[in-house]
């Protein structure tokens, strides 16, 4: 899907070495939000290779190099998860990071799954908000599932504020 001067394409082998460096950049911006622990925390090479050998991993090219990525998790037979998405700083507020959320959704409603769902900061102007403004609600604690539950724990334990948290859906159904 085409949009100037970015695509959006299923990730490349040759794609996953410029990923890290993204993340790591993007995870700058989250400074003041997020442990220092959980902002130097990179995805392990491997679980990129995996997703990406398995269909579940986007970036956004400019001039054919990655400047972004979105790397999802597979919960169930009925959700996908947004497990992560970066897009570097340099070419952060063009509708990179959207467009991103766009073609994941419209791949797992395309695959079948009933909802995609993602964990991010309550208050910070580009998380929850954000999401909110392509479709995404707040998924109530009570109706968690055990895998979002999981995820939510894990999330805890590796530092970051539950309080600050919020789970996210975006259903099959919306408009």
């Amino acid at each position: 899907m085409p949009m100037t001067p970015y695509s959006i394409v299923a990730a490349r082998p040759l794609d996953i070495r410029a990923l890290p460096a993204i993340e790591r950049a993007a995870a700058k911006l989250l400074e003041g939000h997020a442990p220092e622990s959980v902002l130097s925390e990179s995805t392990d090479e491997q679980e990129f290779r995996d997703a990406q050998s398995e269909g579940r991993l986007w970036v956004a090219l400019a001039d054919d190099a990655p400047v972004g990525f979105a790397l999802v998790e597979i919960l169930s037979d009925r959700q996908a998860h947004l497990e992560e998405i970066d897009v570097d700083p340099r070419h952060g507020r063009r509708g990179v990071g959207a467009v991103l959320v766009r073609a994941v959704c419209e791949w797992a409603f395309r695959s079948g799954y009933e909802e995609v769902t993602l964990t991010t900061f309550r208050a910070v102007a580009w998380n929850m908000p954000f999401y909110s403004r392509l479709g995404f609600e707040e998924v109530a604690a009570g109706d968690l599932t055990p895998q979002l539950e999981a995820i939510v724990q894990d999330e805890t334990a590796r530092g970051l504020d539950r309080s600050r948290r919020v789970v996210m859906r975006r259903r099959r159904d919306h408009p």
